[in-house]
C-alpha cells in the first residue's frame, strides 16, 4: 500500500522541449479495496523561475500522510532533478528522503532514513518524480517500452514500462480518452502489478493508476478534477 501511494505521484503534464512544461494540479480520491477508508492526494508542477520547475506531491488518509517535492529543470528536452525530498509518516516507522544532484560534480548527495547516500550521477538518470514526467513524454511521442534509471533510496533501479492500448476512463471530470499502461516486472522476483492511464487530451496528465501488492491487496486512485495550463480538465458527459 506505501508503495502503491508513492507511486500515485503521477500528476504531471508532458513537455517535449523545456519551452512547453505547462503548469497543472491535480486532485484525486485513493481507494483500498480490502479497508472501509478513502484518502486524497494533491499533485502540483509549477514554474520557479530561471528554468526550474517544482513538482510536489501530498497525500493524506485516515491513518496516514506522506509529501514529496522535486525540482528540476530541462535541458532540451532531458528532465535533469536537482533535489528531491520524501517525508511519510503514520504507516508503520515514518521515513524520510532527501537527495541532492550534482551535476558539476556528477554525483548524487543525500540520506535515506538517516543513512548517508552518495551515488555516481549519469545524464538520464531521474528521481522518484521526475522519472514520470519521462514516462509520459515517451508515451505521448508514441513509445511502446520504456526503461529509466531511478535513484531510489540509496541504490539505482530500473523501472520498465510498456504501452497496453488505448481505453476510455470514467472519472469525475468525465469520460476521457487515455494511453493505458503497465508496468513491467520480473514475475520471478514481484507479483506485484500496476496499471496508469494517461489522458491523451491533457497534457497526458495521470487519471487513473490501479495496483495489486504481493499480498493481493488491491489500491486506486481516480482524478477528481485538475487544470492543465490553467484550463480545467473536461471529458465527455454520457
Amino acid at each position: 500500500m506505501r508503495r502503491a501511494l508513492l507511486l500515485a505521484l503521477a500528476l504531471f503534464s508532458f513537455p517535449a522541449l523545456a519551452a512547453e512544461v505547462k503548469p497543472f494540479s491535480a486532485s484525486y480520491t485513493a481507494d483500498w479495496k480490502q479497508l472501509p477508508v478513502s484518502g486524497t492526494a494533491e499533485r502540483s508542477l509549477k514554474s520557479l523561475g530561471d528554468g526550474r520547475w517544482e513538482l510536489s506531491f501530498e497525500a493524506s488518509m485516515l491513518v496516514a500522510s506522506l509529501t514529496e517535492q522535486s525540482t528540476f529543470r530541462m535541458d532540451g528536452d532531458a528532465f535533469l532533478p536537482l533535489a528531491y525530498r520524501y517525508e511519510r509518516s503514520g504507516l508503520g516507522k515514518g521515513k524520510e528522503i532527501e537527495h541532492d544532484f550534482d551535476w558539476n560534480e556528477k554525483q548524487v548527495i543525500g540520506n535515506d532514513r538517516g543513512t548517508p547516500v552518495r551515488i555516481p550521477l549519469n545524464r538520464g538518470m531521474q528521481d522518484k518524480s521526475t522519472y514520470q514526467l519521462a514516462l509520459q513524454y515517451d508515451v505521448a511521442a508514441g513509445e511502446q517500452s520504456m526503461s529509466y534509471q531511478v535513484v531510489d533510496g540509496d541504490e539505482i533501479e530500473t523501472y520498465d514500462f510498456r504501452v497496453l492500448g488505448e481505453e476510455v476512463v470514467r472519472t469525475k471530470a468525465g469520460l476521457i480518452d487515455a494511453i493505458k499502461v503497465e508496468r513491467v516486472r520480473d514475475p520471478t522476483q514481484s507479483s506485484r502489478k500496476t496499471i496508469l492511464w494517461f489522458a491523451k487530451d491533457w497534457s497526458h496528465l495521470l487519471v487513473r493508476l490501479h495496483q495489486v501488492e504481493t499480498d493481493g491487496k488491491e489500491y486506486q486512485i481516480m482524478l477528481d478534477q485538475g487544470t492543465v495550463d490553467g484550463k480545467a480538465v473536461e471529458g465527455r458527459r454520457d
